[in-house]
């Protein structure tokens, strides 16, 4: 292969799934926080969408990974199932051979070895990629799945990833008593044109570039025009484009090796019909004045890891504390009278210690004032709020 011309260890554009060149731009990061939220809170439900190839299945592997050992995990990723084939998958992922079993068994069997993991102290979460493919049978299924609960505390937490026609299902009428489970959702796009640049070059430097050109610089705006910004098209192109230069044995890609590469892919045609995953144009100037009554973030308020409270943040400011008197309300005796607020402004949202008693925490450390960032969880007394920036991505600027 090329990797002796290119001066590399590794192969930088595989199209297998591997977390270890994971790039995290702010919409990967935003679902990689989202998925990482079903551990925080106990009534976790995530639905994360994207269009195919855009990188679900390695976010899912990285989350994965990072995992610590008193999680329990079932990930399913055949998803064209029976309901009574689905659940007996489920539970072949948690260690048990139920193809016996009857479906009331079946049933049975999940309930108790759940019920069992949460007296044991253990977090069970089952994942599902390919989520799309789920009949709406199925998904009725995950929804009972999602209701089995303590007299307290859910038993189960769910991530369910898929194509954008998970949406569609999920909006549907009949699926209304399941999406009012669903905690979050979020879709993930494809990436900007500078996202697509900082892409290839991540990947490049994993593999060991350490910091060589190997793309030639005027290659990465036709690699976004012909990939759509989307992760799996960028491999294969650009995988394409390194073994067009290794058969000139040019150790930089050039515009020639692309155009080459594009032959060789047949994707001219291919390119335009990519046009719709495309990241959207730059926003408006961040002077401009928000959507009407379109909010900037919101916050999910939690005890005992299950949410309680989720509040939209729009531009001014949030008091929270004990008294009625507060914006937000929390009836503790470790929360002081006014305890915190959140400021929200345009392009920036804080949370400020109003000289509490017992202050606020970010990752374990008292902060009087902390700038929040997308996925920030904040300990206040013996809740915790989780912040979710719902302003769209920023094209950095010419000058940037």
């Amino acid at each position: 292969m090329y990797l002796e011309l290119f001066k590399l260890h590794d192969l930088p554009f595989r199209l297998s799934p591997d977390p270890q060149f994971l790039y995290l731009s702010k919409h990967h990061a935003r679902a990689k926080a989202y998925m990482e939220s079903t551990i925080w809170f106990n009534d976790g439900f995530v639905v994360i969408t994207g269009e195919i190839g855009a990188g679900k299945t390695t976010l899912i592997e990285t989350f994965l990974r990072e995992l610590q050992g008193d999680v329990v995990v079932a990930q399913i990723n055949q998803t064209q199932l029976s309901p009574t084939a689905f659940l007996q998958t489920v539970l072949v992922q948690f260690g048990f051979s139920p193809f016996n079993m009857r479906k009331p068994e079946v049933l049975s069997t999940l309930n108790q070895f759940l019920m069992e993991q949460h007296a044991a102290g253990r977090k069970v979460l089952l994942i599902v990629d390919e989520a799309q493919n789920l009949s709406y049978r199925v998904l009725e299924e995950v929804r009972m799945l999602s209701g089995i609960e303590t007299a307290r505390d859910k038993t189960l937490r769910i991530i369910l990833a898929g194509q954008p026609e998970l949406n569609d299902k999920l909006d549907s009428a009949e699926l209304r008593q399941l999406t009012q489970r669903v905690r979050l959702r979020f879709h993930l796009t494809a990436l900007s044109p500078a996202e697509t640049t900082a892409y290839v070059d991540h990947r490049l430097e994993v593999a060991g570039s350490q910091g060589r050109r190997i793309f030639a610089e005027e290659t990465y705006p036709t690699i976004y025009q012909q990939t759509g910004g989307v992760p799996r098209l960028i491999n294969t192109l650009c995988d394409t484009a390194m073994m067009a230069a290794f058969g000139s044995d040019r150790d930089l890609v050039t515009a020639e090796d692309l155009q080459a590469a594009l032959r060789e892919l047949q994707w001219e045609e291919h390119a335009s019909r990519t046009s719709r995953l495309r990241a959207a144009p730059t926003p408006a100037r961040a002077d401009s004045a928000p959507t009407t009554g379109q909010p900037l973030g919101r916050i999910l308020l939690a005890s005992e890891g299950r949410t309680v409270i989720e509040r939209e943040l729009h531009p001014g400011r949030l008091v929270i504390g004990r008294t009625p008197d507060n914006d937000l309300q929390i009836d503790s005796k470790y929360i002081s009278r006014h305890h915190c607020q959140i400021v929200t402004q345009r392009d920036a949202c804080t949370i400020e210690d109003l000289n509490s008693t017992n202050g606020i925490y970010v990752q374990s450390r008292r902060v009087r004032k902390h700038h929040l960032n997308d996925g920030d969880v904040v300990q206040i007394g013996q809740h915790e709020i989780m912040y979710v920036d719902e302003r769209p991505p920023r094209e950095p600027s010419a000058a940037e």
